[in-house]
């Protein structure tokens, strides 16, 4: 049987962020949830957390291989506790991480430093929780 969507984003958020805290999975909720939601650019063909989650090469918590080898940290592997539910429930009642703004793009670049843009010059950096930087759309993502 297929995962509902409530189960994708909890698994999602486990895996991409399980270990950053409640703000570390909030935000990880928000940005799916912000791609689910947002009318212009790449991002408004993908209406539901499934198309968002799913969408090839975004999340390597979907991919079952990475650089040919099996991914054992993907999202079928997830073990879900109560936070991960709460926090999935609480993203697709329309809540987000106040301080995050409207990112769309998030990644942890294994240094202290965050970039100032990502994945291009589309997204523009806003905030870094726990180990990931955020990025904000920027004017020329319309442009996808």
């Amino acid at each position: 049987m297929a995962y509902s969507d409530l189960e994708l984003l909890a698994r999602i958020v486990a895996c991409e962020a399980g270990g950053e805290g409640d703000n570390g999975m909030q935000a990880v909720a928000s940005v799916v949830m912000n791609r689910v939601n947002v009318t212009y650019g790449e991002y408004s063909r993908y209406k539901t957390v499934r198309q968002v989650v799913f969408q090839p090469r975004q999340f390597v918590c979907a991919m079952e291989t990475v650089g040919g080898e099996y991914n054992a940290q993907n999202i079928y592997n997830m073990a879900l506790e109560q936070v991960h539910w709460d926090i999935a429930e609480w993203a697709m009642a329309g809540n987000r991480l106040t301080n995050l703004g409207t990112a769309l793009w998030f990644f942890n670049p294994y240094s202290p430093n965050c970039r100032p843009n990502f994945p291009t010059q589309v997204g523009e950096f806003v905030i870094r929780i726990g180990d990931h930087c955020f990025y904000n759309p920027t004017d020329a993502y319309a442009l996808t």
